[in-house]
């Protein structure tokens, strides 16, 4: 029900809005065809509904909805349908139903009252409704529509007038029937009880037989109180029995009563609402009179009279009770609408007073006067009555008074009325007296007077009320007492100086007469009532008060007897130590004139130096006990007191007084804080102690105050003024003073001990800062007063922060230290005093710095305070810095220092800030007097604090700094000032934000690049994305300066259009509504209903349509981006920087219209440049964000808040940093599934990098606002913890693109700084939670490392630099980390071995504190190892001297591969990828991993260590789990194939499994692998895995085909019909037919087609060999003008996606061959999945005679390359051009396009490639020439790395083509490996061919200095280290392909030697070194050009 409340309260704010949930309520309701069945049952729903319903209507009963209306009138009408059990749900309680009703029926009566319209409608039918339950109620169901009349009781419905009579009719008859019996003859009543009869007396009068009140009967009252009630006039005079009384009384039962109550309440209403008719009025008076006459006499009837007992009689008391109560607000109801001029109505309200009256006096004397119920009715019957008299005034007024003073006297005897809790009775002749005096004072001024002096007369009276009851007479009769307490808080209520003139001197004259010396309680009373009167401030009565007051304190401290012992009275304590103090303090907080509270603070002071003096020469403790009560009183006067202002000599001695007696008598909170035991509060003055004891103690701990003397002090601290003396010397004069230190007074030791003394407690207070010797000579007097110094100015800040009273603002002015200072001003002062002095204001700062610490946990206003006074402390110690006391300026500066360091928040601080830059420009004007030395002297300290202020806070947050700084360069320039301020921009200038690699600790925050690049981005420099990984410093000056003007133009361009829009008065705008889809869509809903459509005021106007027009703007850019769009990254700054101004200005102007609409901007502008995700866009985000909490620092918060919303919701959304899909992991998503395991997805539609990049950028903003308010906002903290808790959540949600590494490690770097705030104060009481988050922390860390480490090059500059740095910083900050954390454990201390605990985190585990190490330091070594990775993937050419880690011994590393399993098997397995030469590690991991082989089937990587030739020999258990396994990459299982691993059946089956899991299509590039597979494949498998692959893909089996056809090559000097490789040969045919004979009817069609097409072209080689040389390229274009084309599907053997739609038949070349003929043939080719118009021509050789498969291994090599390549994002090219054998030595080879071979080239021209390149492209230098040149670095860095693997020999310019636009290809793979022409001579030394004319290209300088071969040798060395990271891919491709028979296979140990090429065993530095060493080898090697030299003299081939 609470949320169905909830909700509809939601939906009243804005039912419009919400209307589809206020029709679902409406739906929840009973329907009206229900209601009106004969007998409907409603359930809980219906009910819970109906009541939402109408609560909603009591809140919006005006709404356009009408169903909500229809569903409350329809139940409303369904009411008499109720009152049956059977309506309501099973089991509904009575208690429910009552509740239900009172509910509803409350809530009906709010809407009619607000609603005339539904009021009237609810008119029409209710009363009926009403009737129905009266009628009903007799029956067995009267129980609920009692329940029922009870709530309508309680709230008025509305029903028709002709209603109302009859509904007051029907409850006369039905309810009051049984009220005749009881009520007696009602004229008879009212004849006796008239007022004109009365003749009564206050005391002791014979009341005549008519003065009674006659009450129907004739029973007799005997109690104890018979004799009052006859002083009173309340004996009645009848006869008659009480039995019958009771009798009587019990005939009605409790239920009849509660009809009675309920009709009495529900006829009141009426009376209240409705007129009705006069007969029936006058009805209803009379039985309300009759009722209230019954009750004399139903009162009187005693407790054991009654025939019932115990609860019953309680609950029938109680309902009569109530009745009655009921029938007085009717009877007063009645008289309310009478006309009061009539004759009659005035003999009515007469006779009512008078019963009214008389039955308060009945309720009064009662025996159940003390029942709630009793109270109730008594407070009902005297409020009614003088609500009456009030009324009428006149005779009825004089009447009440007379018949209320005995009243009035006989509460006030009440003993227990002056109890902290009064009486209600007590209460309720307070209220009516304060009534009747408030609204007669002026009228009726004569009774009032005679009131007052009657009851004032009993104050004097000492007559005994409990005389007959032989008691022992008290002291003080109770009635005095009350009565005076009653005046006293008339005279408050009542407010009027008259009526404090008329009882004020009653009381001073009863003071005055009474003994002052020996107080009784009447004396306290008037003294408590006196100060009452004196506190409303009244001038006259204030004085009089005050100075008796003054005078009687004065003299209990003159009565102390000089005998220590004696004891004073009770009383006399009381008043003393209670009841005076009291007293002025209660004066003290109801002054309100500034003159009274000058008086009164003169007077308080005077008092305590009186008391201070006077005590002194008393005995004992007088002095304490005498002085501290005053203190709260003077602490609220000195609340509202300015030190600051110029105070008149005699009040400062007044102060200064204060303080000696306060330091001298242990008053003051303690000073020096010391570990002592609190004593005990004397309260009286019989304790002996000495006044030196006193001072001293009073200073290191508690003696002598308690909590409420210590506030007080504080308190007046804050209101104290220096107390500076112009001389030192007058000290001495002061009669005060010397008498503290006279010889003759009561001490009697003489001026030196009292001086020891001081000088002890002083030199305890200033902390022993002081010199002995240089104390020594301070005399006793100045020791007192520096003391006193000390004391004040110390608690100043102990008390509050220092912050002094008066102001408005927290400004530099009340900063305590503008008091502390002020003695330092004081001219020619002993050295010693100085010292004190100084002291003194280092001991104040170190109480200021402690109470802010003490603080720092704090939250919300009071962290607000907080913050407010270390700014105003820190303000004034800058404007300090201008005075002109040298030392002043010292201690300023050195404050300054100190408060920096310990609270950094002030370096970002916009107030410190303005104070730092504007301060000495405002002091100067008026401080300065032709003082140029001075000046000059100042200023340059200025700048040089200035100067240190901006290194230190652009060093931690270099980002709000500046943000900060800009908004005071604006401010600058808008104030335009005379003279110039301190010059910030060159100061700036000066400053240098980053500072490259750092190695100190701790780390600068503007060392992480990401921070740097963020500071770039607020510092407004707009970069763009290439140059944000600059390291290189960046000139603030410039930057800053600029993006302060950029944001004053727009400000100025806001206020420009506002100005315009203002005197154009406005106009309308007609905006079309937003539109979006996605998020964009999402926003417009949140937007809706931002903008009030009522008329404004034409700036709120102006803010609505800037408004509306900025949420367009910016949600349109939204929904670019949603669409793929590119943001125009001018146009989006612009509008985000002037949404910014709009909403920044109207935050300075304080409006509160649109709070909305600026919020949801305020939100767009956080939310957009996290949706687009762009550098561009977040680079303004950064902008944009520091902008807003520089210029505001208040929207810091919701700035925050708002930006870790959208961090949590990139997580969600999988985007940027948290891109978890494996299709964003960048090279492993690539390389899928050759080389990495998985089915490769489609790629991202947008940058992950560019994502990532943006996610960094923002990181370094949120890591620059967490150290800005790390020590400051606990809030924002808290908010940096859900992000973080969010960020590090499990499962692990982080990218694994390696580019994410720097962002990530820095978001790392950002958890661990913020756990580490549980060491300091703000976090403290979370350290747990803290803990926990950096055990999440080193688990998101240590997950990095799950995956395998791969390398990724971007284009922008510096990147992989900012990469390593901030992984360096990471691994810098965390070997730096406090060692002792908070253990997680309760049990144990981390040490012991605790087992079977659980941790949120890790798991189980057994110690955490030993567990904890170990992952620390496995974390570190890792990243450690990546930093090293990263640094030289960043400076690949860097062969300085390798770095030397700590060598790591075996049983570490073994440690280390079982912590890293114990968190995650993926951490070790890649630990031995990152360390794969590790002997220690790969046996771990080995035994690790099979000893959880089934922790680890979903990790493919996990395979080989059980998969072995041991393994399979031994068939392993374990190979058993392969079903299970997850799949691995193709290159992977194809090793399983080799022969090593013999055929094992469970290990083919998983490869099988493996190779079927993924397309045909991808396999088939390791054909020529799986076809020497066959060779092993004695169980068939792949020949099964073949024909199954073959039927599923028509390419696959044609490839297959042509593979098979291929492999029928015999091989050299064998058989080929010998032994195994006979078997093989034999086995090709068979399994090619055998795929044929599996082809269906349309495969079997494209197979013919295909091979016969191709097949007629090979052929013509056949034709062309007769023929002569100069006759074969006509034979060629004969032979292709016979083939034909047949169908469309035809594809290049070479390149299955692009198929032939034509030959061009003068294209055939006839090519030189020793053997046949090889011909060239250019095709006709479109893409298969492309445009078919888009035609492209594609040449293809057709070799006959020439083995083509030693080519096709060496391009599957350069392809893997490429690919590796590419998916690092290495910018190097490699050209694998298509290669396929179609049969025995034949194969078609795809030409290379648009090249010419070297050899071509030196035809035509003479020079080298440096001459051709620049006659091609251009002289050096020009665009072209370069990027020719670019092409040829990539693509020979590229064959670099592909030639130092294969090892290709035979590199003549014939075989290394150049296409058009610079890049080299190699051709011609014959020799590859260990073969090499001439009988394998291996002439050719180098690595690569690296010639001459090559390295005038790649290295204009000729000695390797140049930046081009820097670059080329960089790419090189990425490219071999990428390739080694795949090294067993690679090695497997080319080992598979062993028995194959190719001739680089048939000499040495080929497997063996490539392995070693990629040294396996090297670090990446040391690699990185070996490939620098095999490119210098090569440069321009001698054998290069000696084997170009012999092919130009035996080929003839161009050198």
């Amino acid at each position: 029900m609470e949320a169905l409340i909830e909700l509809c309260d939601l939906i009243a704010q804005n039912p419009v809005q919400f209307s589809d949930k206020l029709s679902w309520i409406c739906d929840k309701c009973p329907p009206p065809d229900y209601l009106s069945t004969g007998s409907p049952r409603v359930s809980r729903s219906h009910l819970n509904a109906v009541l939402a319903v109408a609560r909603f209507l009591s809140k919006c009963p005006n709404c356009s909805d009408l169903r909500p209306k229809s569903v409350t009138l329809e139940f409303l009408r369904s009411i008499s349908c109720s009152f049956t059990q059977s309506f309501w749900p099973q089991p509904f309680s009575q208690d429910a139903v009552a509740s239900f009703y009172l509910d509803f029926i409350a809530y009906v009566s709010k809407a009619a009252e607000l609603s005339p319209g539904f009021a009237d409608e609810v008119a029409e039918f209710f009363g009926e409704v009403i009737l129905s339950a009266i009628d009903d109620s007799g029956e067995h169901h009267s129980a609920i529509a009692r329940a029922f009349l009870v709530a309508v009781s309680q709230n008025f419905i509305p029903i028709s007038e002709s209603d109302a009579n009859a509904l007051a009719t029907c409850l006369i008859e039905r309810f009051t029937a049984s009220m005749e019996g009881v009520s007696g003859n009602s004229e008879s009543s009212s004849a006796q009880s008239s007022p004109m009869n009365v003749n009564h007396k206050s005391h002791g009068g014979s009341p005549g037989s008519n003065n009674g009140v006659s009450n129907g009967g004739n029973h007799i009252w005997r109690s104890n109180a018979d004799q009052l009630a006859l002083n009173l006039g309340l004996n009645d005079g009848g006869g008659g029995s009480s039995g019958q009384q009771v009798a009587s009384f019990e005939e009605e039962s409790v239920e009849s009563l509660e009809r009675q109550e309920i009709a009495f309440k529900v006829i009141a209403l009426l009376l209240e609402k409705l007129r009705v008719d006069a007969g029936l009025l006058e009805q209803v008076r009379l039985i309300g009179k009759k009722q209230i006459q019954s009750m004399s006499v139903f009162l009187k009837i005693r407790k054991r009279e009654w025939h019932e007992q115990g609860s019953l009689l309680k609950a029938r008391i109680n309902t009569k009770l109530l009745v009655y109560k009921a029938a007085v607000r009717l009877q007063i109801k009645c008289l309310s609408v009478l006309d009061s001029d009539a004759r009659s109505v005035k003999r009515l309200v007469y006779e009512a007073v008078a019963i009214l009256i008389d039955a308060a006096e009945a309720c009064l004397l009662s025996g159940w006067r003390k029942l709630r119920t009793c109270e109730d009715l008594f407070s009902s019957l005297l409020m009614g009555v003088t609500q009456i008299a009030i009324a009428r005034g006149g005779q009825p007024l004089r009447i009440l008074l007379i018949r209320l003073k005995p009243i009035v006297l006989n509460v006030c005897a009440q003993a227990d009325t002056w109890s902290n809790t009064q009486g209600v009775m007590f209460e309720s002749v307070t209220k009516a007296s304060c009534q009747i005096i408030e609204s007669c004072w002026n009228n009726e001024r004569a009774p009032v007077d005679t009131y007052i002096m009657g009851l004032a007369a009993s104050i004097r009276e000492r007559n005994d009320y409990d005389e007959q009851d032989n008691r022992e007479k008290p002291g003080v009769p109770v009635v005095q007492l009350n009565v005076i307490r009653l005046f006293a808080e008339l005279s408050v209520v009542v407010n009027k100086s008259e009526l404090v003139d008329v009882i004020l001197p009653l009381f001073i004259e009863s003071l005055e007469e009474g003994d002052a010396s020996t107080p009784s309680l009447l004396r306290l009373r008037l003294l408590d009532a006196v100060s009452q009167m004196a506190s409303l401030g009244f001038e006259k009565s204030y004085r009089e008060t005050v100075v008796l007051m003054t005078r009687s304190y004065l003299s209990k401290l003159t009565s102390v007897g000089s005998v220590e012992s004696k004891t004073e009275a009770s009383e006399s304590t009381t008043e003393r130590v209670e009841t005076l103090p009291a007293g002025f303090l209660r004066i003290a907080n109801g002054l309100t004139s500034d003159k009274l509270r000058s008086d009164f603070r003169h007077r308080l002071l005077s008092l305590c130096s009186d008391v201070g003096l006077a005590a002194e020469s008393k005995s004992g403790r007088s002095g304490p006990d005498f002085l501290g009560p005053l203190l709260p009183a003077v602490a609220v006067m000195c609340s509202d007191f300015d030190p600051t202002l110029n105070v008149e000599p005699s009040l400062l001695k007044l102060f200064r007084n204060l303080w000696f007696y306060v330091a001298l008598f242990g008053l003051a909170p303690p000073i020096q804080k010391t570990p002592q035991v609190t004593k005990a509060v004397s309260s009286t003055m019989n304790s002996v102690g000495s006044m030196g004891t006193t001072a001293l103690q009073a200073i290191n701990g508690p003696y002598m105050w308690n909590e409420e003397w210590s506030s007080a002090v504080q308190r007046i601290a804050q209101g104290t003024p220096p107390l500076v003396v112009s001389s030192v010397k007058w000290l001495e004069d002061e009669l005060e003073l010397n008498a503290l230190h006279n010889p003759g007074s009561r001490r009697g030791s003489g001026n030196e001990k009292a001086a020891l003394v001081q000088r002890a407690a002083l030199s305890a207070a200033l902390g022993g800062r002081v010199d002995l010797p240089a104390m020594t000579t301070i005399s006793g007097v100045k020791a007192t007063y520096l003391l006193a110094v000390a004391s004040l100015e110390i608690i100043r800040f102990s008390s509050n922060g220092g912050i002094l009273n008066g102001g408005t603002t927290m400004d530099a002015a009340r900063s305590a230290f503008t008091c502390v200072f002020e003695y330092l001003k004081t001219p020619n002062l002993m050295p010693a005093v100085f010292q004190c002095l100084t002291a003194i204001v280092h001991r104040a700062f170190e109480t200021a710095v402690s109470w802010l610490e003490d603080r720092v946990s704090e939250i919300g206003h009071e962290a607000d305070a907080r913050d407010s006074i270390l700014t105003v402390h820190t303000c004034f110690l800058v404007k300090s810095l201008s005075q002109r006391e040298d030392h002043i300026r010292e201690i300023a500066e050195n404050l300054l220092t100190q408060i920096s360091d310990k609270f950094p928040q002030v370096l970002w601080d916009a107030t410190c800030l303005d104070s730092m830059l504007f301060s000495f420009q405002e002091d100067s004007s008026s401080t300065v007097i032709n003082d140029p030395a001075w000046t000059t002297t100042v200023r340059s300290l200025y700048q040089r604090i200035v100067r240190e202020w901006i290194i230190k806070s652009l060093a931690n947050a270099p980002c709000t700094s500046q943000g900060l700084l800009q908004d005071k360069l604006c401010k600058a320039n808008t104030w335009q000032r005379a003279q110039p301020t301190i010059d910030v921009v060159l100061l700036l200038s000066e400053v240098r934000i980053g500072t490259g690699k750092s190695d100190s600790w701790p780390i600068q925050i503007a060392t992480i690049p990401a921070v740097v690049a963020a500071a770039a981005a607020a510092s407004g420099a707009n970069l763009r994305a290439s140059e944000s990984f600059n390291l290189e410093v960046i000139n603030s000056g410039q930057c800053n300066q600029a993006a302060a003007t950029v944001k004053c133009n727009h400000a100025g361009e806001i206020a420009g259009m506002r100005r315009l829009y203002n005197s154009m008065g406005g106009f309308q705008t007609n905006t079309p509504p937003p539109t979006g889809s996605g998020f964009g869509l999402g926003l417009q809903r949140i937007i809706s209903g931002a903008f009030p459509q009522q008329p404004l005021a034409e700036d709120d106007t102006f803010n609505g349509m800037l408004l509306g027009k900025f949420v367009r703007l910016l949600q349109q850019f939204v929904n670019v981006a949603e669409k793929g769009g590119e943001v125009v990254r001018s146009e989006f700054r612009e509008t985000c920087s002037q949404a910014t101004v709009l909403l920044l200005s109207n935050l300075s102007s304080g409006s509160k219209s649109n709070m909305e609409g600026f919020s949801q901007l305020l939100r767009l502008l956080c939310w957009c440049p996290a949706y687009i995700s762009t550098h561009d866009a977040m680079e303004t985000g950064v902008f944009i964000w520091t902008w807003l909490v520089s210029a505001a620092p208040q929207l810091g918060p919701l700035v925050l808040a708002e930006l870790v919303d959208a961090w949590l919701w990139t997580i969600d959304t999988k985007r940027g940093l948290f891109a978890a899909g494996e299709r964003y992991s960048g090279p492993y998503a690539k390389l899928k599934p050759h080389l990495s395991p998985g089915e490769p997805e489609m790629p991202p539609g947008n940058d992950p990098v560019e994502q990532i990049i943006a996610h960094r950028l923002w990181l370094g903003f949120l890591i620059d606002r967490f150290e800005a308010v790390r020590h400051q906002s606990v809030e924002q903290l808290l908010l940096f913890g859900r992000m973080l808790q969010g960020t590090t959540k499990l499962p692990w949600n982080f990218s694994r693109h390696p580019a994410a590494t720097g962002a990530f490690f820095t978001l790392m770097l950002l958890g661990l700084k913020y756990c580490s705030c549980q060491f300091q104060g703000n976090l403290q009481k979370f350290q747990i939670g803290l803990q926990l988050l950096e055990d999440r922390i080193y688990r998101a860390s240590l997950g990095w490392f799950s995956q395998e480490p791969e390398w990724y090059e971007t284009n922008y500059t510096n990147f992989a630099q900012c990469e390593a740095l901030s992984v360096s910083l990471f691994v810098q900050y965390l070997s730096n980390m406090k060692a002792d954390a908070v253990q997680f454990s309760s049990k144990g201390n981390g040490q012991e071995n605790v087992s079977d605990q659980y941790h949120p985190v890790w798991g189980q585990m057994e110690n955490y504190a030993v567990g904890r190490e170990k992952r620390r330091q496995l974390l570190l070594m890792l990243c450690q190892h990546e930093a090293d990775r990263l640094e030289v993937w960043a400076q690949p050419t860097n062969t300085k001297e390798i770095i030397l880690r700590p060598k790591i011994s075996s049983d570490k590393w073994i440690e280390h591969t079982r912590t890293a399993f114990s968190v995650d098997p993926k951490i070790a397995l890649s630990l031995a990828l990152r360390f794969p030469t590790n002997s220690s590690v790969k046996t771990e991991v080995t035994q690790l991993v099979q000893a959880h082989i089934l922790d680890v089937r979903s990790m493919p990587e996990a395979l080989p260590y059980f998969i072995t030739p041991k393994a399979v020999d031994d068939n392993s258990v374990l190979l058993q789990q392969l079903p299970h396994w997850a799949p691995c990459s193709i290159t992977q299982a194809l090793e399983f194939l080799s022969p090593a691993y013999k055929g094992h059946p469970r290990v083919m089956a998983y490869v099988l499994r493996v190779l079927e899991s993924y397309p045909p299509e991808r396999v088939t590039f390791f054909m020529p692998q799986l076809v020497q597979s066959l060779r092993h494949d004695d169980g068939k498998l792949v020949e099964g895995y073949l024909l199954r692959a073959a039927q599923r893909s028509d390419i696959f089996a044609h490839i297959l085909i042509w593979h098979l056809q291929g492999e029928t090559v015999p091989e050299p000097g064998n058989n080929p019909t010998s032994g195994k490789n006979g078997s093989f040969l034999e086995l090709l045919p068979a399994v090619r037919q055998r795929i044929i004979d599996g082809f269906s009817p349309k495969a079997l069609d494209i197979f013919t087609r295909e091979f016969d097409f191709f097949d007629k072209v090979t052929s013509i080689s056949g034709v062309l060999f007769p023929l002569p040389k100069e006759e074969r390229r006509a034979g060629i274009r004969r032979e292709l003008e016979k083939i034909e084309l047949n169908g469309e599907d035809l594809y290049l053997p070479t390149a299955p996606n692009k198929l032939v739609v034509g030959i061009r038949v003068d294209s055939g070349i006839p090519l030189q061959s020793a053997a046949k003929v090889p011909i060239m043939i250019t095709f006709n080719v479109v893409d298969r999945d492309g445009d078919r118009n888009d035609v492209k021509p594609q040449a293809c050789i057709f070799k006959v005679g020439d083995d083509c498969r030693q080519d096709v291994l060496a391009l599957q090599v350069i392809a893997l390359l490429r690919d590796i390549f590419q998916a690092v994002g290495l910018n190097l090219y490699l050209f694998p051009y298509g290669v396929l054998p179609t049969g025995p030595e034949r194969g078609i080879i795809e030409v290379v396009p648009n090249t010419r071979s070297r050899s071509q080239m030196g035809e035509t021209t003479d020079g080298g490639l440096l001459e051709i390149f620049q006659q091609d492209y251009g002289p050096v230098g020009s665009a072209s020439f370069e990027a020719a040149r670019q092409n040829f670095i990539i693509s020979s860095a590229g064959y670099a790395v592909a030639s130092l693997l294969l090892q290709p020999k035979d590199r003549h310019n014939g075989n290394l083509l150049f296409d058009n636009v610079g890049r080299l290809v190699h051709i011609d793979f014959g020799f590859i490996l260990e073969t090499s022409p001439g009988g394998n001579m291996r002439f050719e030394s180098a690595h690569f061919k690296l010639s001459h004319e090559m390295t005038q290209l790649l290295d204009p300088s000729g000695v390797m200095k140049s930046d081009t071969w820097t670059q080329f040798l960089s790419l090189c060395v990425k490219g071999y280290l990428a390739a080694r990271r795949h090294m067993e891919g690679i090695i497997t491709t080319v080992a598979l392909m062993l028995d194959s028979g190719l001739p680089c296979f048939s000499r040495g140990d080929p497997i063996g030697n490539l392995r070693k090429r990629f040294h396996p065993e090297m670090s990446e530095r040391e690699a990185a070194n070996f490939m620098t060493h095999v490119c210098k080898d090569a440069y321009n090697k001698w054998t290069t050009a000696g084997y170009d030299l012999i092919q130009y003299l035996q080929q003839g081939i161009e050198k």
